[in-house]
């Protein structure tokens, strides 16, 4: 089953040990958007998945669960 793209922002989170405020200072969004995309409750622009990618240095196939 493909894992969502909130489940794997969490994961990231979680594996680098910070907390979604500190996340939200990072890619220059309110901690209110990360608990959305978290969630699954919303979907990121383009430029923010962009940063999410870079922050984390994964691919965007990978945050949008289309590689492991």
């Amino acid at each position: 089953m493909k894992t969502s793209f909130g489940k794997r922002l969490k994961e990231l989170r979680l594996e680098k040990n910070i907390g979604q405020i500190e996340l939200a200072k990072c890619l220059n969004v309110s901690k209110g958007i990360i608990s959305l995309w978290e969630n699954d409750l919303r979907e990121p622009t383009l430029t923010s998945l962009i940063s999410i990618a870079n922050y984390y240095s994964v691919k965007i196939d990978y945050l949008a669960g289309l590689e492991d």
